[in-house]
């Protein structure tokens, strides 16, 4: 994988002041009713959120939207999409969603992939109003939240290839970063890698890269060594100063170009 910095046309993306509409709760449950109704008519995309979970002894359930490409199977590739781990900040959310509309539309670009999309982690909190429990950096076999341990059965039960995690970056940061963690079981081809700066363009993003068996104090790869292979985990984090239409493009644009980089790999692993 290349790491480096892409600083291609910074200009494109001058944070302007922000609005607060992604953060305001009916306009995430309008969008989030609207893809649940995109769900039923659209074969390749579907509704199925995980549940219930409980606080205050109030039930909810977790969003979940699972796309299968053209041509997909029991043996095709399977990602899991996580975003939404503060509900007070819902910009990634509705940029997820965007996201899989778009691949309702144009299913080609998933061709063969199974893909799990979890728009809103913080689900008690948005429906039931729990308080932040730092949801992006728990430990996933010791959470006592009840949407980690969803999650934890979930990535169990799927047997996810990798997880897509898209989350704010730190507040002063004024470009993209972009973590990849890869098992050592991991070998692309030199002309196949996850992610490049041809697929960031024109975005700013700066590249991170933790090493094979490097040490997580949280998310879904503190359960890799339990499952039946070792998963990767790519991480997206996008400045919150940004405008929310520019936050929306960035994470559209990259994410559609990871995926169809991701087929294309999976396409050359099934010649191997």
């Amino acid at each position: 994988m290349t790491m480096n910095q892409n600083t291609s046309d910074p200009a494109a993306v001058t944070p302007a002041p922000p609005t607060a509409a992604d953060s305001e709760p009916h306009a995430f449950q309008d969008h989030l009713s609207a893809l649940y109704a995109l769900s039923q008519k659209n074969r390749h995309v579907f509704g199925s959120p995980l549940g219930p979970i409980y606080h205050g002894g109030r039930p909810a359930w977790l969003p979940r939207f699972v796309f299968f490409g053209p041509h997909a199977s029991d043996d095709s590739w399977r990602l899991s999409f996580l975003a939404g781990f503060d509900h007070r900040n819902l910009c990634a959310s509705h940029a997820v969603l965007r996201l899989i509309a778009r691949l309702a539309e144009n299913a080609g670009n998933g061709h063969g992939l199974n893909l799990s999309f979890f728009p809103l982690v913080d689900a008690a909190g948005f429906f039931l109003g729990a308080p932040e429990r730092a949801l992006a950096t728990a430990h996933w076999s010791r959470s006592s939240a009840p949407e980690i341990e969803l999650l934890e059965q979930d990535a169990r039960l799927c047997g996810y290839h990798g997880f897509i995690r898209i989350e704010a970056a730190p507040h002063g940061d004024d470009i993209i970063s972009i973590r990849v963690r890869e098992p050592a079981t991991l070998n692309p081809s030199p002309d196949i890698e996850l992610i490049s700066s041809e697929d960031t363009d024109p975005f700013p993003v700066r590249f991170e890269r933790v090493p094979a068996g490097g040490l997580m104090s949280g998310g879904p790869l503190t359960i890799a060594d339990d499952l039946c292979f070792q998963p990767f985990e790519f991480t997206l984090r996008v400045p919150p100063a940004w405008p929310e239409e520019i936050h929306h493009e960035a994470v559209e644009s990259i994410l559609t170009r990871f995926i169809l980089r991701y087929r294309a790999f999976q396409a050359y692993g099934q010649h191997l």
